[in-house]
């Protein structure tokens, strides 16, 4: 039985690949995040089926404990947009620093470990049909994408069994993630949710020798303009107080440029079963009641 360890488990991925995990039942699985309130809500519900760890990747102890024990580490644990580009050094940290954190452990205690980490497709930024060999040109600004970059170089430097993917815009949790509105609204986007992002983890497990050593862009069989994302969200959820505040004050600097080599992940490992109707009739069904946010979401609707 594979030990499976899902560094930042209580994020919309995270959850969502434990319980993908649990469904294969072929897994001993470990679950580590901070603990807050929020995380422990969302992992408590795992907590007779899995091994549930509050703590931080940067306690080098704690590490290096949990990666002798595991053949697999899906590094989903990371500082997102809009926080981690107003604040110099926290994408270092908790991007660079702390996956440096595992791969020294890995390293030096456990080098037949196969790291799964999370990278973006934001580091493309505005281009167009990028791929993973597309010429990257980050300014000194970018500080998410540069770490996310920077991560990606030590990893292929320093280890022998790694897989990479580089994530577009994530559809999950829509009342946590902020970075869903930071977008241009003129943008044709790649898209995948968190469903389909999930089960790319799982099934990269069940094919790490035909993934290792690689990085692949993981999107979905769709792109939509974000102005019609956004409508559709607005008018199945209403108006929200983040929305506001996300649309009027942070500036729009994340991207999700469209992959020319998006099926490439899919043709190997086929992990995608969802869509965006499922997934606006998921929120429907979350959504329902909120009538009078919808009522104030007209005319933000309107003057898209």
């Amino acid at each position: 039985m594979k030990k499976v360890l899902v560094t930042g488990a209580a994020g919309c991925i995270g959850t969502q690949v434990i319980k993908y995990l649990l469904a294969e039942g072929k897994y001993e699985i470990t679950a580590l995040d901070l603990k807050n309130k929020t995380v422990f809500k969302r992992l408590r519900r795992f907590k007779k089926r899995i091994n549930i760890l509050y703590g931080d990747i940067g306690d080098r102890v704690l590490i290096e404990a949990l990666v002798k024990s595991h053949d697999v580490i899906i590094h989903l644990a990371s500082a997102l947009p809009p926080l981690s580009d107003m604040k110099r050094g926290l994408a270092e940290i908790v991007e660079y620093d702390n996956t440096e954190n595992i791969i020294r452990a890995i390293s030096y205690y456990n080098p037949k470990c196969h790291l799964m980490y999370a990278s973006t497709t934001s580091m493309y930024k505005e281009k167009e049909n990028v791929t993973v060999k597309t010429k990257i040109e980050l300014n000194d600004y970018d500080y998410f994408s540069l770490a996310k970059l920077r991560t990606e170089q030590l990893i292929k430097e320093k280890l022998k069994n790694y897989t990479i993917y580089r994530i577009p815009l994530v559809l999950g949790y829509m009342d946590d993630d902020i970075f869903m509105y930071h977008v241009k609204k003129n943008s044709i986007v790649d898209v995948v949710t968190k469903e389909d992002i999930a089960y790319a983890f799982v099934k990269g497990i069940q094919n790490l020798d035909k993934l290792n050593k690689k990085t692949f862009n993981v999107t979905s069989e769709e792109t939509i303009l974000f102005k019609d994302l956004l409508i559709n969200i607005l008018k199945i959820r209403g108006l929200s107080f983040k929305y506001v505040l996300s649309r009027l004050f942070l500036e729009k600097n994340y991207y999700s440029p469209v992959c020319k080599d998006r099926d490439e992940l899919e043709e190997i490992i086929h992990y995608r079963n969802d869509s965006l109707i499922e997934y606006y009739n998921r929120l429907k069904r979350k959504n329902s009641k909120r009538k009078f946010a919808k009522f104030l979401a007209k005319p933000f609707i309107r003057n898209k």
